[in-house]
């Protein structure tokens, strides 16, 4: 095994350890309010804002972790958050009063950034012919974690109590904390003969703005994130409409939101692999495209089996647009900027999470879900068509500026 291939599939541990203590703890808040004094009538709105208030930080963050990433090293993050994950976690479990997890969560969002500086460090040691891939076994890893960590989480908290859980999911990111500081070396990119050159002149903030690649990769996370967190929160309310019941609702939730995650497992890798081969644009566009056309049919599905089937097709597309948009921003910005493109994307990602729910919920007012998963679909499909069209334009100027004469070009 190749020395970046052993440090992916570390990291790969690492980040499906860190998804599955984030699932093991945090979807299972909601339930522990009520063990801190919150009364029925007012859960909905303490959860909104004990889930929304590590995004909001977490969305300031991130470029500012990404920025120490490139000063200090990657490596250095991803120890400095799984660290500080564990004691986060830990906290949890002492917290009293509804305020004091409000601040656990704001802390939680202060100190993120396990996943995203993983990522930097595979997309910087990959060779350039792996890197769709092994950022979609990254994001594999990811989805995995998300599916083990609520069956995990909810068997310990059967056992022992939601309280003993969050340490548990504790002991999980400390360990793979661990087998970063031990197991994994940051190493270097193979050069190429524009390295020293580029090294010259730092990057910043400032000139990445005006990479308009990199900012419609952005705005496409924040589009994406946004469409899919529409509905999400009305997700469960809906199964148990389509099975005629709350009685096994969480069940059937569950059962549902865990084929979305094994529909990423098995196609994330399977996109990268065809960005490699047939461009990732291409494939960026049968993404998006397909995934709000499918999102949309929700619209007539009135049966739970053919609810859960449709979800499932829409995993396998859904899962190919974060791997490849990452692999996009690689391309589009240089190595000395690798840890701000990852926090810039994580900044994207969380904006998207914390308005697509406010979204949705407000749509919800005055809407069915029906309607919002055609709202969804509309947005995803929007966005395919824009990535399509924006490409063939540069491919026409490309074209014909390779065709002027060379007397024009003069």
């Amino acid at each position: 095994m190749q020395s970046w291939q052993r440090t992916m599939w570390i990291l790969w541990f690492g980040v499906l350890f860190c998804s599955s203590s984030y699932t093991m703890s945090v979807p299972f808040l909601p339930l522990f309010l009520f063990d801190l004094g919150v009364e029925k009538d007012s859960v909905n709105l303490w959860a909104g804002i004990v889930h929304s208030s590590a995004f909001m930080v977490g969305a300031v963050m991130a470029p500012l972790w990404g920025l120490l990433a490139d000063k200090y090293g990657k490596r250095k993050m991803v120890i400095r958050a799984g660290l500080s994950l564990s004691v986060i976690y830990a906290l949890i479990a002492f917290v009293q009063t509804p305020w004091q997890l409000v601040g656990v969560r704001m802390l939680h969002g202060f100190v993120g950034g396990f996943v995203p500086a993983s990522m930097s460090i595979v997309a910087s040691v990959a060779p350039k012919e792996k890197l769709g891939w092994s950022l979609g076994m990254m994001q594999a890893g990811t989805m995995t974690g998300g599916i083990l960590g609520p069956l995990f989480g909810g068997l310990l908290a059967e056992a022992f109590g939601l309280r003993r859980s969050f340490v548990a999911s504790a002991i999980i990111i400390l360990a793979a904390s661990v087998a970063v500081i031990f197991w994994v070396k940051e190493g270097k990119p193979a050069a190429d003969g524009e390295a020293a050159v580029k090294k010259e002149k730092p990057i910043t903030y400032r000139m990445a703005f005006r990479n308009r690649a990199l900012m419609s990769m952005l705005l496409l996370l924040v589009l994406f994130q946004l469409s899919v967190n529409m509905f999400q929160p009305l997700m469960s309310l809906h199964i148990a409409e389509l099975q005629g019941g709350l009685q096994g609702a969480v069940l059937s939730a569950g059962f549902i939101l865990s084929l979305i995650g094994i529909a990423g497992i098995v196609a994330s890798p399977v996109w990268g692999r065809l960005g490699e081969r047939k461009g990732y644009y291409r494939i960026l566009t049968v993404c998006l495209l397909s995934a709000g056309t499918v999102v949309s049919m929700q619209f007539f599905v009135q049966d739970l089996w053919l609810f859960a089937i449709v979800q499932f097709i829409f995993g396998l597309f859904m899962a190919g647009i974060g791997p490849i948009v990452n692999t996009l921003v690689v391309q589009n910005t240089d190595e000395q900027f690798r840890g701000r493109s990852f926090g810039l994307t994580t900044s994207a990602n969380q904006l998207g999470s914390m308005l697509g729910p406010l979204i949705g919920g407000l749509l919800g007012l005055a809407l069915s879900i029906h309607w919002i998963f055609v709202a969804t679909g509309a947005i995803m499909a929007g966005a395919g068509l824009s990535v399509l069209l924006k490409r063939r334009r540069e491919q026409t100027r490309l074209r014909l500026r390779a065709a002027r004469p060379v007397e024009d070009i003069r």
